[in-house]
């Protein structure tokens, strides 16, 4: 392990390479736009990854998200509301002359915070409207599509991740390091 990283006194969300961290503002245009995140959550001391789309509220500071009304999300955020989630996109593969420093671009957001139901129709109706408009820019309930129904709304289970701390990360080389003292690559593995 690097000399400056301890987990024993290193906050959850510091970046042990700092050269790629980004600021709040880098993040949360990044939330705005990413199109799949991936929540953390767990039962007992099993943890479950759930991918899913999300829409992140800049003014609430918080992510929304649904599922079905029962299953193994709603339990495990029932039973823990400490969650992680992430969110990220990947570029293209960076060969090397050295096989530790094969790489990909990538930009990534980590997450970490409380998760909680909605229970309120308006919170729910609010947060899914944001989320069709975010995949959906254009659509409009009434005009384009129905509007969401008290009976949907029963159906769906309509989740909020309040924020207390994340991090973002982006490597977006052109090539990854290579080495002077071994053969360099031939052009054609750069495309």
């Amino acid at each position: 392990m690097v000399d400056n990283y301890r987990l024993d006194s290193s906050p959850l969300n510091e970046i042990r390479r700092k050269e790629y961290a980004r600021d709040d503002d880098w993040i949360s245009e990044f939330l705005q736009v990413a199109k799949v995140g991936h929540v953390a959550t767990r039962w007992e001391e099993q943890l479950f990854i759930t991918p899913m789309t999300f829409w992140y509220d800049v003014a609430r500071h918080e992510i929304y998200f649904h599922s079905n009304i029962t299953g193994r999300l709603r339990a495990n955020s029932e039973q823990h509301e400490r969650v992680c989630f992430e969110a990220s996109e990947m570029g293209k593969a960076l060969p090397s002359n050295v096989a530790s420093e094969f790489s990909i671009q990538y930009a990534s957001v980590v997450v970490f915070g409380k998760i909680g139901v909605l229970q309120d129709d308006g919170e729910k109706r609010r947060a899914l409207y944001n989320l069709i408009s975010k995949y959906f820019p254009g659509m409009e309930p009434g005009k384009h599509y129905r509007p969401i129904a008290t009976k949907d709304l029963k159906r769906t289970c309509v989740y909020a991740i309040t924020i207390d701390s994340w991090s973002g990360k982006l490597n977006w080389k052109e090539r990854a390091e290579q080495s002077p003292d071994w053969q360099p690559l031939d052009e054609e593995w750069f495309r």
